[in-house]
Order: C-alpha cells, then structure tokens, then sequence
C-alpha cells in the first residue's frame, strides 16, 4: 500500500473530534461528500486480518507481547500485538482445531484437533516441533503443566494423555471416565489433573503417578468444565444441570451448590484472588458468587446465551461473551456493565485478557481477532438510526436521494449532498427485502416479508400504494422504464405485474419451479428477466404474459440484468459464475468465473455497457463481447467503484477502507462519482468523488481493460456457446 493512501485513509476515517482529521483533513480535496465517521476514538487498537476462515479462539503468550489465534481455515496463526502485524504461521491439516495454548515460557504452542493428534509448535521458528498420536477420538482441549513440563489432553476417547515435552513422549493414560471428555486442567502446584466429562463426573488424577484419586460426583448432567481455585484446595464445575459447584481437592466432597441458573451453564472461573466464581449461561446470565456467604450478582442484559465469562488479571473486570456480535465489560466493583466491545460482524467465539489486563482480544466468525482497550470503558458509535442491520442500498435516478432498508421494517432515505436521514418510510409488518426508485423519482416500491409491495412518495414519505396478492415473501420490485408498471418476484414460484396508476394487478407471470429471487425489466419495457433458485432465468413478454425465452446455471441464480441497450443479459449465479447472454442473436457469449470463495449476488450494468458492477467488485466485459463477435464499447464515463479494500476509480486504487467500513452491499450513481456503501457494522456512508481536484493519473482510464477486477485477482474465462 502507497504511504500517500494510507495517509488519506488515516484522515478520512479519523473520528470526527480527533485532532487529526481537524488539522489535516483539506489534504483530500477530491473528497466532495466525506463518509460520517465516529466521534471519537473507539476501545478498538488493532485488527489482525489474514485469516480465511472463522476464528475460534485466541490467546495472550504470557509476556503479552504475542497472541496466537485458531481457526477453520487449517491454520493457527502468530501476532505480534504492538504492531498488528502476522509473525508465524502453522498449516494444520484440518479445519477442526478445538483449542491452542502458549507454555509458561511463552516459546511453545500446543494445540489440539479432531484428527486425534496434539501438536508442539515453536513459536520462535514457527515450525511444528512435535506431533503426539495415540487419542482414538477427537482432542478437546490441551494444557501446559504450571512447570511447563507435561502437556495434559482431553479426548472424547474417554481418555485424558499426559505428554513429557523434554523426551516427546506419552508417559500416562488416565482411564475411568465412562463418556468423553471435555477438559483437562492443572492444579497451581502440577500435582493434580482435574477432567470434566459427559459422564457427570470430575476426576482427580496424581499426575506423578496417573492414579485417580478423587470422583466428584453429585451432578445430573454432562459437567462442561473444571477449574482450581489459584490455592489448588477447590475445583468448580459448571454442568448442564443448571448448577454451578465446588468441592475440595484433599476429600473430593462437594461443599457447596450455586443454583440460581435456569439452563446450561457452559463455563465458570475464580477471579484471582480466589474469593469470586463468574459463571455463564444459556439463560442470558452471567453471575457473580461470593465463595464465603454463597450470594450472588446476576448480570442479565444479555440479548443472546452467553458462552463463557473470565476475569481481569487484576479482579476488577469481568468480560463475558454473548452468543452475538461483542463483548459486554463489568465493574465488579458495582456490578454494573461498563463497556460494550462492538465491531465483529459474525458470531465472537472467544475472549481472554491481556496479562496485563490493559488489553482484550476476541475472535470472532468474521475471521478477524481483535484488541481492545479495556480502560476507556467507551462504546463504538452506531452510524445510523436503524434499529437492525441494513440490508441493500440504491440510488435514485438523478443521483440525489439512496434508499435503504433494512430489517427492522422501514425504508430510510438520505440526501446525499449533505449525507443526512430525509424519511423514514414506515408500514411493512416483516422485514423489508429490497426497495427501488421509480424512473422520475418520485416513487419508491419496496418489497417484503409481509407479501406485499408498497409505493411510497418521496416528497412527503407517505405511503400511496399496497399490492397485494402474493402469498409469500415479495424478495423484489422494480418499476417499467416509463414507471406505468411493477414487477414483483416472489417465493411462491411467481412473478406479478401491477399498475401503478391504479394499484392493481394486471398480470402473473407463471413458470418458474421454485423461489424467484428478483426481476428486471429490459430499457424498452417489452421484456422482463427473472432469476430463480430453480436455476433458470427466465424471459417473459410484458404484453402478453408469455415465456419467450430460458437460460440455465448449474446453481440457483441470483439476479440478472439487461444492458443499457436491451441486447445483453447477465445473470449471477450460486455457481460462482457470471453469464452473458446475447438475446437478439439469441447467443451464448461467455461467463465470468469467480474465485470459489466469492458469492455474486447482485450484478447492474455501468451506462456504458462496459462494466457490471457487483456486489464484490467490477466485472469488464470486454474480452467476452470481443470473442463473442461483439464491437468492444468505448468507455464514456469515470468510473467508481470498490474492490475488496479499495475504493477504485478508473481501475486505479484511489482509497483503502478500513475493515469497519468495508461493504457487504454497495450502489454506485449512474455518473460513476458517488458510493452508498452498506458497512459490515450495519451503518451506510456515502462518498462522492470530485474528479475535478483527482490527480491527472485517476482520470485516464486504465490500460488493463480485458479482465475482471474483483477483490483483485480474479480471473475472466471466455466460453462459447450454441444457440439458446
């Protein structure tokens, strides 16, 4: 990345009271409407992107100064968290890594899977130094010995292994458990193994011997874990039986019972100083017990269950884990929840404090981990007024107002000359799956769960319009070139055509064999293109209501379009292909493969017929028409758009976007200058583009005009194919 756009990205996405953005932000004058940003600084500090895959887990070394994370995409990757930046990586051979832990010393990592081994890797080479085998079963969880000496294992061979790391041997086999087991954990002196199993039992094992010296029994369930208290006298145990428990090392005896739980409880830990137990549920809760008097603290604003609750190195903070997007912090001191960590986009599957405490990292679906700064106790801003996620944006014809909706119900209008909310279009009963301008912008239609469509005027926001008829979800509706006509795709197999002067419909258009996901009309009105999970788009007459024309994906189809002309139609398909159909000729031109990790699902075609800009990036289709017998057309307007992390603009990288503004949906104007962009955070920002004040380098298009540009490295494969 050039150092002139990172120092332009720096500006534009600084927090708008950052002194920053308040002394440098004329340095991009080519940017006419800024995206809104925060306030102020978040508890966000870094952003460790490499990943491919959901992160399971991740975890400080013991200096702080490393952190490893696990995920499905067959590797365990090293951080250094002063700087963000990747410093080892391990190939894993198998996406089911269950867990990964550094040495007292901090120079190993061990970590265990489902292919039944445990593995050693040092972490100043980054090279796998020792492979055990001889679990029959999955690996659950591994330990290091307080001395560092033995790693124990867990397995759902029923089993618990000790491991010598000095000879690389397995020197004990633990047996006696009836059911597998889920954990193994360390007494503070590594003299004990404490493993918790779905036989409802924990077991006690000499460590120096591999003799069971203790069952703790006394609860109805599966026991999800163990813990010593940091003194080594107690073990308390979460169980599916709804109860938390302790009980002493030296009798094996249960001394005490903490009930208050309504469901699972998944995990509960000491604080440091031994007097506090948190636990987590699936009722909602975490709770706080006082180990001396047995009362407890309920934390119970969690939306979701929650997985898991650890404390700070420290003792004044709890950090749980929801089954949701963020990390909630409480005072212990208080009780009271003093930061909510917001910024994953998927499911956060793990949690863990700094051994400093001064840091937070967690991991997350979303492929990333992220480190939080736990002092500030500050919440990130939301960046817009919907209550729920947003869902799609579009333009309106003259480039002025986006609609956008989402799933709380409502559609939402912005001015994009000054970026701010003008109408809130409130009705539908379900969520609201897409909405679109009319030709002269007057109207807006919006489709929805509620099987309706409902046309809404833009000058007063009013509602003017419910058709209904549908007896499924309506997934799309847009409006005839002359605004006369709607058509609307529905799940139930169909597509509807109404009148918008009299609200009625005139028309079913019947043949598909399954869900319709969306509709297009061509630039004359005549013909309308539908894309359906019965993998066929389909080609029907507006005059008469007639099929006239079908073309096949190996996968459900998405959406498709027509050129601005009327000769081509594009469609998207599940089969990671884009297809490009010459209708009047009545050819195959060619399709677009896409990398298999990519999923296009919404395609539009640029004014100049050149460019199909995508849910993922821009598509050229040059090279297809070219080798289809097509004149290639020349390209008559700038052109903006994203790729992966970039704002492009004329194929040329203008503006790297940070990870919390990245698009999952994005709408770009027909005059190629402004983006509604759909963040991953559920917000929308706007940036316009004022090519007067570019460099002269962005104003030329690019010379690499015979390939695909998405997420930058794809590839254009050209096919030739018989008459349809």
């Amino acid at each position: 990345m050039a150092p002139l756009q990172v120092y332009h990205s720096g500006l534009l996405f600084a927090p708008e009271t950052s002194l920053i953005r308040a002394g440098y932000f004329g340095k991009v004058p080519w940017i006419s409407l800024q995206p809104r940003v925060v306030d102020i600084w978040s508890p966000l500090i870094q952003t460790l992107e490499g990943h491919t895959g959901a992160v399971f887990s991740a975890v400080f070394s013991p200096d702080g100064k490393l952190v490893a994370s696990v995920s499905d995409d067959e590797t365990i990757r090293l951080w250094d968290t002063s700087t963000g930046k990747q410093c080892g990586v391990v190939e894993c051979d198998t996406s089911d890594v269950n867990s990964a832990v550094f040495s007292p010393d901090g120079k190993l990592v061990t970590f265990a899977s489902d292919d039944e081994t445990v593995r050693l890797w040092d972490t100043s080479t980054g090279k796998q130094c020792r492979v055990w085998e001889g679990h029959t079963n999955n690996v659950n969880s591994v330990v290091f010995s307080p001395d560092g000496k033995l790693v124990a294992s867990a397995s759902d061979d029923k089993t618990v292994r000790l491991w010598d790391i000095s000879t690389g041997k397995q020197c004990e086999v633990l047996k006696g458990h009836t059911n597998c087991v889920r954990s193994a954990v360390f007494s503070p002196d590594g003299k004990l193994v404490a493993s918790a199993s779905s036989d409802k039992t924990v077991r006690l094992w000499d460590t120096s011997t591999g003799t069971q010296c203790g069952v703790l029994e006394g609860h109805t369930d599966d026991v999800n874990s163990a813990v010593f208290s940091p003194d080594g006298t107690l073990v308390v145990t979460a169980s599916k039986d709804e109860s938390v428990r302790l009980w002493d090392t030296s009798t094996g005896k249960e001394c005490r019972a903490l009930e208050g739980h309504t469901a699972d409880v998944i995990s509960a830990v000491f604080s440091p100083d031994g007097e506090l137990v948190a636990s987590a549920s699936n009722d909602h809760t975490v709770r706080l017990w006082d180990i001396p008097t047995g009362e407890e603290c309920v934390w119970d604003n969690h939306t979701p269950w929650v997985t898991s609750a650890v404390f700070s190195p420290d003792g004044t903070l709890v950090a749980s884990l929801p089954a949701d997007e963020t990390v909630s912090l409480w005072d212990i001191s208080t009780g009271e929840q003093c930061g909510v960590l917001e910024g994953h986009t998927e499911v956060v599957r793990s949690v863990v404090f700094s051994p400093d405490g001064k840091l937070v990292a967690s991991a997350s679906h979303d492929e990333t981990v992220r480190l939080w700064d736990t002092s500030p106790g500050k919440q990130c801003e939301v960046l817009d007024s919907h209550t729920d996620c947003v869902r799609w944006a579009v333009f309106s014809p003259d480039g002025t107002l986006v609609a956008y909706s989402s799933s709380d119900k409502t559609v939402r209008l912005w001015d994009t000359s000054t970026g701010k909310q003008c109408g809130v279009l409130e009705g539908h009963t379900n969520v609201v799956c897409s909405a679109v301008f009319s030709p002269d912008g007057k109207l807006v239609a919006s489709a929805s769960a509620d099987k309706t469509v409902r046309l809404w005027d833009t000058a007063t926001g009013k509602q003017c319009g419910v058709l209904e008829g549908h007896t499924r979800v309506v997934n799309s509706a847009v409006f005839s070139p002359d605004g006369t006509l709607v058509v609307s795709a529905s799940g139930e197999s169909t597509l509807r055509l109404w009148d918008t002067s009299t609200r009625k419909q005139c028309g079913v258009l019947k043949g598909h064999t399954d869900y319709v996901n969306s509709a297009v009309f061509s630039p004359d009105g005549k013909l309308v293109a539908s894309a359906s999970y019965d993998t066929t788009v389909k080609l029907w007459d507006t005059s008469t209501g007639k099929e006239c024309g079908v073309f096949f994906h190996a996968s459900w189809v998405y959406s498709a379009v027509f050129s601005p002309d009327g000769k081509l139609v594009a469609s998207a398909s599940k089969d990671k292909t884009v297809a490009l159909r010459d209708i009047t000729a009545k050819t195959f031109i060619g399709i677009i493969e896409i990398g298999s990790s990519y999923d296009i699902s919404t395609i539009k075609f640029h004014k100049d017929g050149m460019h199909l800009h995508t849910n993922k990036g821009v598509l050229l289709t040059s090279r297809l028409l070219s080798r289809g017998g097509n004149q290639e057309p020349a390209q008559t307007t700038p052109l903006v758009h994203i790729a992966d992390q970039w704002v492009m603009y004329n194929m040329k990288k203008l503006l790297w976007l940070p990870i919390d503004y990245r698009p999952y949906y994005v709408d770009v104007d027909d005059n190629g200058k402004q983006l509604a962009i759909v963040t991953h955070s559920h917000g929308i920002i706007f940036i316009s583009i004022d090519s007067t004040t570019l460099p002269p380098a962005y104003l030329l298009p690019s010379s690499d005009s015979s390939s695909a540009v998405i997420a930058g490295k794809d590839s254009l494969t050209f096919t030739q194919r018989s008459k349809l």
